[in-house]
């Protein structure tokens, strides 16, 4: 599903890190060895028919990479 950030992503948090995330090899592979973290957070995005909702967002993150995979977990609203 497309989706864009239009606010501030809040109430980060990190669900697992180092060897507690299940696709660690796959994102080594893909994007690079890196100390890669998955975390959470609050955000509004626009989906692609332009409603905004609240969501919780799930990414892949590491250093010098940024955010990966960016997912919608659940709508809040």
């Amino acid at each position: 599903m497309h989706f864009e950030i239009v606010s501030e992503v809040r109430n980060i948090e990190t669900i697992a890190r180092g060897s507690g995330i299940r696709e660690l090899q796959r994102l080594a592979r893909k994007y690079g060895k890196g100390k890669w973290r998955k975390r959470k957070g609050i955000a509004e995005i626009r989906l692609a028919d332009g409603t905004i909702k609240t969501t919780e967002l799930h990414w892949y993150e590491a250093s010098g990479f940024g955010r990966k995979e960016l997912k919608i977990k659940s709508y809040l609203d």
